[in-house]
């Protein structure tokens, strides 16, 4: 039986999706829930690998299962084997030809951010932190630059390991509520740490230090040292992946009305 879940996750503690040799990371936590309620080794295939610090709230994974369970046994079951930080959030059977990560049509991220003087406390390791004023028009003025088809190798890391830096952008909407902004990325496919890159220029250029015209120098320059450094994993949030209605897979889950 192929079985589909979605898992929501907070990064913070973790190396990130991927399974390592010395474990610590989201995939290493949720096999072994996994191996614990079906008595057998489960491996896993995700929808979207997220780095260390990155925050998950519909990462969706596939694995075949060797027993038969109902739906809310997968979440309850599986649940009682997580840690706090971990939770699958639904299940599924969508088919056995279905494949998490080569049937998404597109892959949707957030990043929270807030505007303070002051650092955050009880929100630290869950939003990003700026304490210059920020102009939104400028943000979206720079970031409709970068929507479409695009070579993003200004905003790829070395160890990226990507066949091509060409990819499509849908979308990035920016807004704000109270202190808090959210920018909002659709994509076919990132690069790794491409997100986290285009943040560093939006803030750039929100803060004032660029102009947003500033964005097509960037892209154009195609080299990573035309970027602004790195902005911290603490705000970004993989929304989830996005599939054929016909799937009839959540796109949907608490944490989402929860967030700013």
């Amino acid at each position: 039986m192929r079985v589909a879940l979605g898992v929501s996750y907070r990064g913070e503690a973790y190396k990130g999706w991927q399974s390592q040799p010395g474990g610590g990371t989201v995939q290493d936590a949720l096999e072994a829930a996994l191996a614990e309620f079906v008595a057998q080794p489960i491996r896993t295939i995700c929808a979207g690998r997220t780095d260390t610090g990155v925050h998950g709230l519909n990462q969706v994974v596939h694995f075949d299962s060797p027993v038969e369970r109902e739906v809310f046994s997968w979440v309850r079951g599986v649940n009682r084997y997580l840690p706090r930080d971990i939770a699958v959030q639904w299940a599924a059977f969508p088919g056995e030809d279905f494949h998490a990560r080569n049937l998404a049509r597109g892959r949707r991220y957030w990043y929270l951010l807030l505007e303070s003087n002051v650092r955050p406390s009880i929100q630290a390791g869950g939003v990003g932190w700026t304490f210059r004023p920020l102009d939104g028009d400028a943000m979206r003025d720079a970031a409709s630059r970068l929507v479409g088809e695009h070579d993003f190798s200004s905003f790829r890391s070395a160890e990226c390991q990507a066949a091509s830096p060409v990819k499509i952008l849908r979308g990035i909407e920016i807004h704000k509520r109270g202190p808090y902004w959210r920018f909002e990325f659709d994509g076919i496919a990132f690069l790794h740490h491409m997100i986290r890159n285009i943040m560093g220029c939006l803030i750039a250029v929100g803060a004032g230090q660029k102009p947003p015209s500033w964005m097509d120098e960037v892209l154009a320059a195609r080299s990573r040292d035309a970027a602004a450094p790195t902005f911290p994993p603490d705000g970004l949030y993989f929304v989830g992946p996005t599939y054929d209605d016909h799937l009839n897979l959540p796109r949907h889950t608490a944490a989402m009305d929860w967030l700013p």
